[in-house]
């Protein structure tokens, strides 16, 4: 996973405004503790808060009389509150503060020591679950994890002495402070995808509004230009040479036509595929999932009639090495009859043989097959010599 918003300070994406790059109402933390992701964070943390029953009955239990009760009852309920309001705060503060709310709710957890003594540690696994969803670098994650679940075990030791029944305390500490772990980055990165969709389909369409401006302005341009100065000539020879006149609106006549034709061919290809177009799509949508492109950097090699279907072609390719390949590496190669899609990722989905000549494949491949095949190529998929998939169209 990328840490590249930590390093600006910001907290986890899936906090930003949808469809937008800047935090949540500036990112205060009165904004963070109502915004919707915090809402939803304290309905499904508040439903572990069931397991501190057990603790509060131990707490009355140990209580030597009513007040000494509710004032244990009291700090178990703060402890609750504290712990559901750590991980949104924690979406507010720079990675390097980050570990204050969680060393605040542990310490907080002490506060428990006349009721709960040695057994405090039972109450860790919120401390381990905040340690999750802090989104903490991969390896302080697992490291403050363990650390935590051998700091129970050993308070647990200490308080009942050595049994297997010791370990029950620690193995649920570990274990649902790492299942959350992985579930918050697995979060994390379908919203790091989102981003990364959304900002190559804005700068899609900032590229198509530029080619069609420009089009526009070269066709405009040069024929509404001619066009006046050939209207202004057959103005003044409309009395002296009424041939030559007719002549030179006819010419106007066809200027206009074709530049009407040119403007509606601009226009339709508004949504159109280009090879060019797609490479610029690709680095933005690798680089925002941490996968490295091997790619040309001009499309040059690929013939003038061929460029549209290549497009399609690394288009396809690349959507299927972002979606299911996990990969680190990406390699695109150009040729004047041949385009190579390839990663080194998990490899093919059905075995080469299948793939070879067009078996196999979900309806991405399937719709690409139908167009290489109407223009006359020919689609293979297999296994890459990078260990991944091999997506190949010979035109």
């Amino acid at each position: 996973m990328s840490d590249r918003s930590d390093r600006q300070g910001w907290g986890p994406l899936w906090i930003m405004r949808p469809g937008g790059s800047r935090p949540v109402d500036g990112y205060t933390v009165p904004s963070v503790l109502w915004s919707m992701p915090a809402l939803r964070w304290y309905m499904g943390g508040g439903v572990s808060l069931l397991w501190m029953f057990s603790a509060g009955t131990e707490i009355v239990g140990a209580a030597e009389s009513t007040a000494s009760a509710a004032i244990g009852i009291a700090v178990l309920c703060g402890y609750a509150v504290a712990f559901l309001v750590a991980t949104p705060i924690s979406w507010t503060i720079p990675l390097r503060w980050r570990a204050v709310p969680i060393l605040a709710v542990f310490a907080l957890s002490f506060a428990m020591w006349p009721w709960l003594g040695w057994g405090i540690g039972s109450l860790w696994t919120y401390v381990g679950v905040l340690i999750a969803t802090a989104l903490l670098p991969w390896r302080v994650t697992w490291m403050s994890i363990f650390s935590l679940a051998a700091l129970a075990l050993l308070f647990d030791v200490i308080d009942v002495g050595w049994n297997a029944d010791v370990l029950w305390v620690p193995a649920i500490i570990a274990s649902i402070s790492l299942m959350m772990a992985a579930f918050m980055r697995s979060i994390d990165s379908l919203a790091r995808m989102r981003m990364a969709q959304r900002e190559v389909e804005r700068l899609a369409a900032e590229r198509e509004r530029g080619r069609v401006a420009r089009d526009v302005h070269d066709i405009l341009g040069h024929s509404l230009t001619v066009i006046t100065v050939k209207t202004e000539l057959a103005g003044r020879l409309v009395d002296v040479d009424p041939a030559r006149a007719k002549v030179e609106l006819a010419e106007v006549e066809a200027l206009a036509r074709g530049a009407l034709a040119d403007v509606r061919a601009t226009v339709a290809g508004f949504r159109g595929v280009s090879i060019s177009g797609e490479l610029a799509a690709a680095r933005v949508a690798l680089a925002a999932v941490d996968i490295e492109l091997d790619a040309p950097a001009t499309t040059d090699a690929v013939a003038p009639e061929h460029r549209e279907l290549a497009g399609w072609v690394v288009r396809e390719g690349v959507t299927n090495v972002v979606r299911h390949a996990k990969a680190h590496r990406c390699r695109i190669r150009l040729e004047p009859r041949r385009i190579v899609v390839e990663d080194d990722g998990v490899g093919p989905l059905v075995p080469a043989a299948q793939g070879e000549g067009g078996a196999g494949g979900g309806t991405g491949l399937a719709g690409l097959r139908e167009r290489v095949d109407a223009a006359g190529g020919r689609v293979s998929v297999g296994r890459s010599d990078l260990g991944g998939f091999r997506l190949e169209v010979a035109l």
